[in-house]
């Protein structure tokens, strides 16, 4: 019985009674169940959640969810943009940094930036030097235990991934997306925000977009020339070293890269894998023929201008430089002679004048150059190339100088006076030779 002075506590409907019955129910299994089963607290080196499957033990529940998806294949999280699927979501926004470029680690030694702490951990180790992981069959050692996982199966010999179009295998599986979007679906999900030119790997794009802002990232030890990719200072490096190692199996000419022997290949085959759709013509590579279809579409070639004479850039920093011939700047400046110069390779160049350095060595007679164009044209001697031809006869030469002075016989043109005389001539060095009659 209630007090007096006590109000009457509200009656309880028929749905709180059952909630309240529920409620106190779940309360004594609870009670009972920590009495009997579990400690009040456990530490952290428990792991209560135990995989059915491989019988691997984890912390938490969550974990063993996300850890299970290995087992069913189940990849629920997507990219909206390109439709690749990931176990996690953490995976996902990693991958979405592909897409938006965002690489927010930074090294703080040379200033390289990447999309994931890892790469950065795993390329610190190039300054340091420091290589970790080794094979257990031949005794090599890497900086990263990926790299050493991919080079594991060259012991092996397994290739995991296989192609359900062709049945072509890979070892990687992204090696195995490339051959999808390259031979079967043409698929090119990386697109660059600033054209719009799209690409099937993300790396193409990265490096692509260095087009844009003239990063150049990879410099040469010997002359300080510098290159947007690294692939392509390998390749320049082989100018110094004079290694060839790509090989034409049916005359024996040597190339310092795979792309230079494979054009090379089609001069045996006369395979002009390249057609144009408008007109039929055909090309030994890609990029001739997209040379040749401006003139059909009527594109301009690059998409910077100068505008002053109109003329393309591929890049923002060769317009930049090329202004320089509007204004007369000539920012770089030779430390012997003082002369000016627009570029600072040109600098670099122009000092093996006075230091006498020819880094640039011929394969086949070991002659040395202080430029690469000039062991280029060296080497046609050797070869017997002659690539530049006259459109009027047809005479072909080693060199566009040489075709330019031909072509002159043509025209009848003479563009060089002789200052003393006035007598006129096709190129410069026959009006040397004509001045040393007046002395």
């Amino acid at each position: 019985r209630l007090d007096q002075g006590e109000p009457e506590p509200p009656q309880r409907t028929e749905e709180q009674n059952k909630l309240c019955s529920s409620q106190e129910g779940e309360q004594s299994v609870v009670t009972e169940t920590k009495t009997s089963t579990v400690t009040p607290a456990h530490s952290k080196s428990e792991k209560p959640f135990t995989c059915n499957t491989c019988e691997k033990s984890f912390a938490q529940k969550s974990t063993l969810l996300r850890h299970m998806t290995v087992h069913t294949g189940e990849r629920l999280f997507s990219c909206h943009i390109c439709g690749k699927t990931f176990r996690q979501r953490g995976n996902l926004m990693i991958h979405l940094r592909i897409h938006t470029g965002e690489r927010p680690y930074s090294c703080t030694m040379c200033e390289k930036t990447f999309s994931q702490s890892s790469h950065l951990l795993g390329h610190m180790r190039s300054h340091r030097g420091e290589k970790p992981h080794q094979c257990d069959h031949c005794g090599k050692c890497f900086s990263e235990s990926s790299s050493l996982k991919l080079h594991k199966v060259i012991h092996t010999g397994e290739r995991p991934h296989s192609c359900q179009s062709c049945g072509k295998t890979f070892i990687k599986r992204s090696n195995l997306l490339r051959h999808m979007r390259t031979i079967h679906t043409g698929e090119r999900p990386y697109s660059c925000k600033t054209c719009g030119k799209s690409f099937n790997q993300s790396g193409h794009l990265m490096a692509h977009q260095r087009i844009h802002t003239g990063e150049r990232p990879y410099s040469c030890t010997t002359c300080e020339k510098t290159f947007s990719r690294g692939s392509n200072l390998l390749s320049h490096m082989r100018c110094h070293t004079g290694e060839k190692p790509h090989v034409c199996e049916t005359c024996g000419e040597r190339f310092t890269t795979s792309g230079s022997l494979k054009i090379h290949t089609t001069s045996h085959t006369g395979e002009r894998p390249h057609p144009c759709q408008a007109c039929g013509k055909t090309f030994t590579t890609r990029c001739n023929l997209l040379r040749h279809m401006r003139m059909h579409t009527g594109e301009k070639p690059y998409p910077y201008p100068c505008k002053i004479c109109g003329k393309h850039f591929r890049k923002r920093f060769n317009l930049e430089i090329h202004m320089r011939a509007h204004t007369g700047e000539k920012p770089f400046s030779c430390n012997v002679c003082g002369k000016g110069f627009t570029r600072k390779d040109s600098v670099i160049l122009h000092m093996r004048t006075h230091t006498g350095e020819r880094p640039f060595i011929c394969g086949f007679c070991g002659r040395r150059f202080g430029r690469k164009d000039n062991l280029a044209s060296h080497m046609r001697i050797h070869t017997g190339e002659r690539p530049h031809s006259c459109k009027i006869c047809g005479k072909s030469f080693c060199q566009s100088n040489d075709l330019l002075r031909h072509t002159r016989t043509h025209a009848a043109e003479k563009p060089v006076p002789c200052d003393i005389c006035g007598k006129r001539f096709r190129d410069a060095s026959t009006m040397n030779f004509h001045k040393k009659r007046h002395k």
